[in-house]
């Protein structure tokens, strides 16, 4: 069977291009000898095989090895198609954890550091045009906590909130074809409020003497085309939707913005030209959609909304890190959106641009988080701030984006309460992302002692079991008011960091629940737990009725979506089976629609 075949990058396609996932030879190097050994040309020591994208940990990789190797290699031939000479092929990884050295036909082509963002090099120069050899190189560092690895455990055996580890390939490989002057990359800028949205991009090669056609289409209807003569490698452009659509019917706003009950997407396509002879075309698309934030809510497109959020790790059984299949992560959005979510947040994990292609597609708000260090030092800073620039350059153009949370808990900054230069890292990580991305909110520490931040996240799983009636109450109490938030400490931290307060910014409960009722399956943990179907949505609705009591928070994230490995305390099994009717779930959370509104 073929996994993940589908195009990996569906915000910016090229119709020119080859997946290089499959199967490919394999090798641990635990002495660390590859490179003198001049492993890309020996065949000989590729002893095993190995399904990619799926990391040799997994079951889906055919090795299924929870053991700890810090160096790996892999190895494939492949063939590239004759109709691309005379254009410069790149190859692509979407993501390999940690570091990856790249050799094409023995010689050495580029090296990338971060786990959860692309990377590609031009190769056309290392190519043979017969049978070409690709050759990756992989460390993983098991002992340095200042590389932001998440809920990746450090002992072999997952345990508590850590998991199984991701070592190497987990994203798709592919081979792309391009001209020598192509789209390098495109940014939208939605306003919503103007009805329009401004385009810029920027050309790769010699732009004299081209032009740019623009065409913008909505459901199937040409909104605007034009034709830009470049006067450099850098355009922006600013397109008045409302004014020149062409539509039957008239432009209301609610039949052009992207929510997640309407997801409305603009489609484009450019097209460089030289004269009449295309030299890249390019498909992609945008939503106009608006986050804002006044009078203590959040608010999309200009009205209050009322975030019902999942808690989602992004993890399977068979492929941990890596979907097992496109259908898979789409799977997860069609679930939770059955249940009457309205969006997730991904939690330490940068996820497949599938996901928010799908989350995009189907309307579904994401909180855009990374993994995080499990110390602080200046070079956890460094790799941390590496990571989130690549990653808004990635995902900056996905409607279904609302929100960056850069991090957790105080993971990487454990002094953040009272020591300034960690303090300064929470807000020099706000900053940045605020001074690479306009559009969205930032959270600066998501759970307890945030510095400046655009939404008051907070986590509390103090709700007590169902024969603990006093810790229920006083929970409910603890989220009553602004005054007993601020004051409560319910994992022994403060709300906010020594010489920063709240400033009016809205308040949601961010984590909270983690209910535990097991399926089948081994025994696993939660915050509190159950034992049949009806005690988990007695539970459930318990829990959440304490959250719409409340007249401050504004939007609330329940952990969690899944069970994940020795954690069950998801609304699914592991697996995606249903732990009740999914049904229930929804008419508890519409049950109270109109006083959250009233609220």
């Amino acid at each position: 069977m073929a996994y993940r075949t589908e195009y990996p990058r569906p915000q910016f396609v090229r119709k020119e291009w080859e997946n290089l996932n499959g199967t490919w030879q394999f090798a641990f190097d635990d002495d660390n000898v590859g490179n003198a050994q001049q492993w890309y040309n020996n065949e000989q020591f590729f002893t095993r095989k190995i399904e990619v994208p799926f990391a040799y940990q997994t079951q889906l990789s055919g090795i299924h090895d929870p053991s700890f190797h810090d160096v790996v290699w892999y190895r494939r031939t492949f063939r590239v198609n004759e109709a691309w000479q005379g254009k410069r092929v790149l190859l692509h990884f979407g993501a390999v954890d940690y570091r990856a050295w790249v050799y094409v036909n023995g010689q050495y082509v580029g090296m990338h550091e971060g786990g959860s963002v692309p990377f590609h090099f031009d190769i056309t120069d290392k190519l043979t045009w017969g049978t070409e050899e690709v050759t990756v190189r992989v460390e993983d560092p098991s002992a340095d906590e200042t590389i932001p690895r998440g809920k990746q455990y450090w002992l072999e055996r997952p345990d508590a909130i850590w998991y199984t580890r991701t070592t190497g390939i987990w994203q798709t490989v592919w081979l792309e074809a391009v001209h020598a002057t192509r789209i390098g990359t495109v940014k939208y800028h939605p306003n919503v409020d103007q009805g329009e949205v401004t385009l810029e991009w920027e050309v790769e090669g010699d732009y004299r003497e081209k032009t740019v056609d623009l065409r913008i289409s909505f459901k199937g209807e040409l909104i605007a085309a034009d034709r830009i003569q470049l006067q450099s490698a850098y355009t922006k452009r600013a397109i008045d939707l409302f004014n020149r659509h062409i539509f039957r019917t008239p432009f209301h706003h609610m039949g052009w913005t992207w929510t997640p009950e309407t997801p409305n997407l603009f489609d484009v396509t450019f097209e460089l030209k030289q004269g009449e002879d295309v030299l890249d075309r390019v498909e992609s698309y945008f939503g106009m959609r608006k986050i804002h934030t006044e009078n203590g809510m959040v608010y999309l497109n200009n009205k209050p909304y009322y975030q019902k959020l999942v808690l989602d790790q992004g993890y399977w059984p068979q492929g941990l890190l890596t979907a097992p299949s496109d259908d898979d992560l789409k799977k997860d959005i069609e679930l939770a959106k059955q249940m009457g979510f309205n969006g997730c947040r991904k939690h330490q994990k940068v996820e497949d641009p599938r996901f928010l292609y799908w989350a995009d597609v189907l309307g579904f708000i994401v909180w855009g988080e990374c993994a995080a260090a499990a110390s602080f030092s200046e070079s956890a800073v460094a790799r941390l701030t590496r990571e989130w620039i690549e990653i808004v350059d990635r995902d900056y153009n996905h409607p279904s984006i609302i929100a960056w949370v850069p991090i957790n808990e105080s993971w990487g900054i454990p002094m953040v309460q009272s020591c300034e230069q960690q303090q300064h890292h929470s807000l020099a990580m706000y900053h940045l992302l605020h001074s690479l991305d306009t559009t969205r909110l930032v959270i600066s520490n998501d759970g307890w002692e945030q510095t400046t931040t655009d939404i008051c996240a907070i986590h509390n799983y103090s709700h007590g079991g169902q024969e603990e009636p006093e810790k229920y109450e006083y929970y409910k109490q603890s989220l009553a008011t602004k005054e007993q938030i601020l004051q409560a400490q319910s994992a022994k931290r403060r709300i906010y960091a020594n010489g920063f307060a709240h400033q009016g910014e809205p308040i949601l409960l961010t984590e909270f629940g983690g209910i535990a009722y097991k399926l089948g399956g081994d025994e696993g943990w939660g915050y509190t737990s159950v034992s049949n179907e009806r005690d988990f949505v007695q539970d459930y609705r318990r829990v959440i009725e304490a959250v719409y009591a409340s007249r401050v928070i504004h939007g609330f994230c329940y952990t969690q979506l899944t069970d994940v490995e020795q954690e069950i305390n998801g609304l699914l099994t592991y697996d995606r089976k249903h732990k009740c009717d999914l049904n229930e779930i929804r008419n508890i959370h519409e049950m109270w629609n109109q006083e959250i509104v009233e609220h």
